[in-house]
């Protein structure tokens, strides 16, 4: 039996955008110094959009560092 749409959780629910609105369309163009306030906001040109990756953290190896140190006090 499949669980409810309600019933899900709203992380698995977000989502990258493939289809931006209108006003995401006009701030994207104006940022990007395309778009002029005489244009028409229908027709607007497509904008692609910029798919993001998540970032893998990267453990720093802080024992190794501490280890190393700690040595050179006891030899001086």
């Amino acid at each position: 039996m499949s669980i409810d749409k309600s019933l899900t959780l709203k992380s698995k629910l977000v989502r990258q955008r493939n289809v931006l609105t209108r006003p995401e369309r006009i701030k994207h163009l104006s940022d990007e110094g395309l778009w002029d306030e005489k244009k028409s906001v229908y027709g607007l040109p497509k904008v692609k959009i910029e798919k993001i990756k998540k970032k893998v953290k990267v453990k720093k190896k802080v024992e190794e560092t501490e280890g190393e140190g700690a040595g050179d006090k006891g030899t001086a």
